[in-house]
């Protein structure tokens, strides 16, 4: 399936167990091979599971679970 990056701005982004995390900010990329690496989530609410850096979450894509009108991150996929 292909999402164009365009549609992904400013997405909600919240947890499996249904905690909102924060709004989509930027996607970072490995320029070498193309995949996605990581989402940075500027925060709503303050999580202890998640990284940040410069006041922002990062996010591994490979934590992502679901992309639509929400992006769903499993929790338990989560590292700290």
């Amino acid at each position: 399936m292909k999402i164009p990056a365009r549609s992904l701005s400013r997405k909600t982004v919240v947890l499996t167990d249904g905690t909102v995390v924060g709004t989509l900010y930027n996607i970072t990329v490995d320029f070498k091979t193309g995949a996605l690496m990581n989402l940075i989530v500027k925060p709503i609410n303050e999580i202890s599971e998640l990284r940040k850096e410069e006041d922002m979450y990062v996010i591994p894509f490979e934590c992502v679970h679901a992309l639509k009108d929400y992006i769903v991150i499993d929790k338990r996929k989560l590292r700290v």
